[in-house]
């Protein structure tokens, strides 16, 4: 009788699981050494032999575009401002809002920096955003899954049937659905106080998250979310509007 005192196989995973595994491993690596990180590096950060890598992306360059396709993906971030509660008082619905996005902003920010900084998005078009393949699948799942969380976590009037769509009823490109999801869920957190709102809630939204994104740029921001936030729904005067 053989005694089970070794190593337990791993379970199975679908080609899709493997990918996403090697890619989390693969990010913080990516990070900290750009495109100069090693698929040996990735390998022994996801326990997995060298070959692996190679039989699920084909080679670096493949991986490194699935790394910043996830680093760009919104869903996450995106359902976790959908389901903010609406019973907090709007500003620190706000404030948490703002938390999730320039946290999403800076992850993004730190995989493309580390490519950039080591050539990688000039050398291969498909580091900057991958408009074709894994990186185009990656942003259309991104919007169907937003739309799916938005719509069980927040209940009727912050969901959507169908996801963004431009003025002719098409479907939107990767970056322009992941903005319009972004302004879709932003909306919902105003829409308790639309009828005492100085502007719709559609408008707030998509000044509200040209504020954030204004605030990623260029580095740290020297505003905390709290002060984004309290200047956004009060203004930089006190007491109110000037007389």
């Amino acid at each position: 009788m053989t005694n089970e005192t070794g190593r337990r196989r791993a379970p199975a995973m679908s080609p899709e699981q493997r990918r996403e595994m090697i890619v989390r491993a693969a990010l913080p690596l990516v990070v900290e050494y750009g495109t100069s990180v090693t698929t040996a590096q990735v390998a022994r950060a996801a326990g997995i032999g060298e070959g692996t890598i190679f039989r699920a992306f084909g080679d670096k360059e493949t991986l490194l575009a699935a790394c910043m396709a996830e680093a760009a993906r919104p869903d996450d971030t995106l359902a976790h401002v959908a389901a903010i509660a609406l019973d907090m008082p709007l500003e620190e619905r706000l404030i948490e809002a703002a938390e999730a996005l320039r946290g999403y902003l800076a992850r993004m920010g730190a995989v493309a920096g580390a490519l950039a900084a080591s050539g990688g998005l000039r050398r291969d078009p498909r580091l900057l955003g991958a408009p074709s393949g894994e990186g185009r699948d990656a942003h259309s799942d991104a919007s169907g899954q937003v739309r799916d969380a938005h719509s069980g976590a927040s209940g009727e009037g912050r969901g959507a049937a169908e996801g963004p769509r431009g003025s002719a009823g098409r479907a939107l490109p990767g970056r322009e659905a992941s903005m319009a999801a972004t302004r879709d869920v932003l909306t919902g957190l105003f829409e308790p106080e639309r009828d005492d709102l100085r502007l719709a809630p559609e408008r707030l939204a998509e000044a509200f998250q040209f504020l954030i994104l204004a605030s990623g740029r260029g580095g740290s921001s020297p505003l905390t979310s709290g002060e984004l936030v309290h200047l956004f729904l009060h203004g930089a005067l006190k007491g109110g509007e000037a007389g």
